[in-house]
């Protein structure tokens, strides 16, 4: 009897101990709970405007807004524009673009360009605001539109008239036949001096509907 009176007594006190830790141990998850809550907590309005990130706006105007072109860089792409691209070199500059930088810098007058002739020096005049003058006549003549032709057969492939010309439109290879890429020509007649066996001629341009545009007004 003593013995089964001991074993209760035994298990009572198991499960008083059993109680007290889990008390114990919900206490300490509650605590631990508080201080998760307190982390997560926002910081004050005046450190969160400190940490804030700026407007959306804000930052799209400092990607987006890229300064605008100068005006003198304006005008020479109005005045290259204008230009026949030809990039003949008659005008003593390389080409076009140079041509029209040499104009806007006032390097270089607007009666240069014979490819474009009298039409085109009044389309300069009137959007630089300057008098008309006559085309230089130490610059060449104003011709129709021409394109180059090479005499294949007569073509030994030296490739002399491929590195002359200032649009690549002629295609070939050393040893062989060179042709034209008549979409290209622009007639600048810069293949003609170094080919050494002549085999090279202007023609006037075909005026299909691939070539064909507006005259400028005279």
């Amino acid at each position: 009897m003593s013995t089964f009176l001991a074993l209760l007594a035994f298990i009572a006190a198991l499960a008083l101990l059993g109680m007290v830790l889990g008390w114990l141990s919900a206490s300490s998850g509650a605590l631990t709970l508080r201080r998760w809550v307190k982390r997560q907590i926002p910081l004050s309005d005046e450190a969160a405007a400190d940490t804030a990130e700026p407007p959306a706006d804000t930052h799209i105007a400092q990607v987006t807004d890229t300064p605008a072109a100068p005006p003198a860089e304006q005008l020479i792409e109005r005045v290259n524009a204008c230009l026949p691209q030809t990039q003949c070199a008659q005008c003593g500059h390389p080409g076009c673009r140079p041509y029209a930088t040499a104009i806007i810098n006032d390097d270089a007058p607007i009666n240069q360009c014979p490819p474009g002739g009298d039409a085109l020096i009044h389309e300069l005049a009137d959007l630089l605001g300057k008098q008309f003058m006559p085309l230089d006549a130490e610059r060449g003549e104003t011709k129709p539109p021409q394109v180059a032709v090479i005499d294949e057969p007569l073509c030994i492939g030296c490739t002399l008239c491929i590195a002359a010309c200032p649009v690549d439109a002629i295609v070939g290879a050393s040893k062989l036949m060179h042709t034209v890429v008549i979409d290209q020509c622009t007639g600048c007649e810069l293949c003609l001096p170094p080919c050494p066996v002549d085999c090279i001629s202007l023609v006037p341009a075909d005026d299909s509907l691939a070539h064909w545009h507006w005259p400028k007004p005279a």
